[in-house]
């Protein structure tokens, strides 16, 4: 027999049945509060379902429903309207959320910490308060831009030129907005019907059932866990006396909205792209397809979730690659086989030869961020003894520097439309390439399956151990995506100012 829980949520009585699941779960999927996300349940590592119990932050995906009987839960619909204007207008005053996935749960966090007093205005305190989760879009610095100036008065801004400025660099209809900041960016699961059914992968394809809890009890989800085996690079060296050599290891996109989509019998099914491009790991996601055919199988709305390990396991990555080069730019670039990679490999450099490799294990694309041919601008870089400017198929380019453990970006991409988001975007792209060379790396052995399944073990950055970047901008006319420019010419200044290591990451 269920038992009824009993709680305050955001100023009001509720009652829910205890069916032996989560916060979260009774939050999103039987009492519609959709603010509060799910990047990666029930890790707690995220820290996209961040509430506030009895004030203090929790993750309620970790959260037994049962626990919170008679307490009282604020999510960031239930913060006051004060708290709610000053954090919204800060957050989009210094370009401090993107997709906005991860927002809301930060700044539940951060006005937890508000209310208990803490100065907020020291990097200590907002790194320790951000250790609880992950930002993959911002490279966390516009955070604590926000989280020091959330008393002051922000200038009228025109935020369509800021929205158009985040389309281009993401490719992708973007909105730029205090709805953003709140939990109302308009993600793919955020506006499924109450009544759809839920779909989650099994070993037989697809576990369906009412409800998240009921689909994924009957496909016996295991949650991944961290291991001990070393993420060692799977392609070996190739022979030869060589200028230059570098040799990569897998890594994970990281993108924090799990695949995830929707459809009604009859109807279309919902991207999986929302309100950021996921830096193009779901260019070819699946879930748009079973979304159609199992909506039609069971004549019904039914949603379609990936949970956290589904995304590590079949979501794509960059090629992993092992490359040795001469002065002269002629050698091996050995990497994984994937469609296009030899072109964009070429594009950089012209005169070696490529070797494409079958791997077992995950899939590979070149739709993620500037994958090959960062690489192999590193590469020419190396051989230049220098990290000049770097321009990207799309026609941004970029310079990068580090000096006294400050990343400095000169980006030109045209006239800035928004200045604000154009350094928002700069920033995280920079601090991207800089995690991806320094710390960045997932276990997968010989056979192909992948060990590191949780958020923690992809090695991201956290903000605590993250460099200060500025981003001067030097382009006229035209505006033009920065973002993979800024990527790539990061990681070159980096690898170089860490005396070009052969094997990444450089610790």
């Amino acid at each position: 027999m269920e038992r009824i829980i009993r709680f305050q949520l955001d100023g009001r009585e509720v009652n829910v049945d205890d069916d032996g699941g989560s916060l979260l779960g009774a939050l999103r999927d039987r009492l519609g509060v959709r603010s509060v996300k799910d990047g990666c349940s029930p890790q707690g590592q995220c820290g996209c379902c961040t509430v506030l119990i009895d004030d203090a932050p929790r993750v309620a995906c970790v959260t037994p429903l049962r626990r919170v009987a008679g307490r009282t839960i604020t999510t960031v619909d239930g913060l006051t309207a004060q708290e709610r204007r000053r954090w919204s207008d800060a957050f989009v005053a210094h370009g401090a959320a993107q997709c906005g996935f991860c927002t809301p749960g930060i700044v539940c966090r951060l006005v937890g910490h508000e209310r208990k007093g803490a100065d907020l205005s020291r990097r200590e305190t907002v790194d320790s308060a951000l250790s609880a989760h992950l930002c993959r879009c911002t490279g966390w610095q516009t955070i604590r831009e926000a989280a020091a100036d959330i008393a002051v008065d922000f200038p009228a801004r025109d935020l369509e030129a800021a929205c158009k400025q985040a389309t281009i660099e993401t490719g992708r209809p973007q909105i730029v907005g205090p709805q953003v900041i709140l939990g109302d960016g308009g993600f793919a699961d955020d506006d499924t019907p109450t009544e759809a059914l839920v779909a989650v992968r099994s070993d037989s394809g697809w576990a369906v059932g009412s409800s998240l809890q009921e689909a994924r009890n009957q496909a016996g989800k295991i949650q991944g866990r961290r291991t001990s085996l070393d993420p060692a690079p799977p392609l070996k060296m190739p022979e030869g006396d060589w200028a230059v050599a570098l040799r990569t290891r897998w890594v994970e996109p990281a993108y924090l909205e799990t695949d995830a989509s929707w459809c009604l019998p009859d109807g279309q099914a919902a991207d999986p792209i929302a309100n950021g491009g996921a830096f193009g790991g779901k260019t070819d996601s699946d879930v748009t397809n079973a979304a159609k055919a199992l909506a039609r199988e069971h004549d019904a709305p039914v949603r379609v979730l990936w949970s956290r390990e589904d995304t590590v396991r079949y979501g794509p990555k960059r090629p992993p690659m092992a490359a040795g080069l001469r002065r002269d730019g002629t050698g091996i670039v050995r990497v994984a086989s994937t469609v296009g990679i030899a072109d964009v490999i070429h594009s950089v450099l012209p005169h070696c030869e490529i070797e494409e490799v079958v791997l077992p294990g995950p899939p590979t694309s070149v739709s993620l961020r500037a994958a090959g041919w960062a690489e192999a601008e590193m590469l020419r870089a190396a051989l230049e003894g220098e990290a000049g400017w770097t321009q990207s198929p799309s026609g941004g380019r970029a310079k990068a520097e580090i000096v006294d453990g400050t990343i400095r970006v000169e980006v030109d991409s045209g006239e800035p439309l928004d200045w604000v988001m154009l350094r928002s975007y700069c920033i995280g792209a920079a601090h991207m390439g800089y995690s991806w060379i320094t710390s960045e790396s997932l276990a997968v052995d010989t056979q192909g399956d992948i060990h590191d399944l949780t958020v923690r073990s992809f090695g991201v950055l956290p903000s605590s151990d993250s460099p200060n970047i500025e981003i001067v901008s030097v382009g006229e006319g035209e505006v033009r995506p920065a973002g993979d420019a800024v990527f790539a010419a990061v990681a070159a200044a980096t690898w170089l100012s860490r005396g070009c290591p052969v094997d990444l990451p450089a610790r």
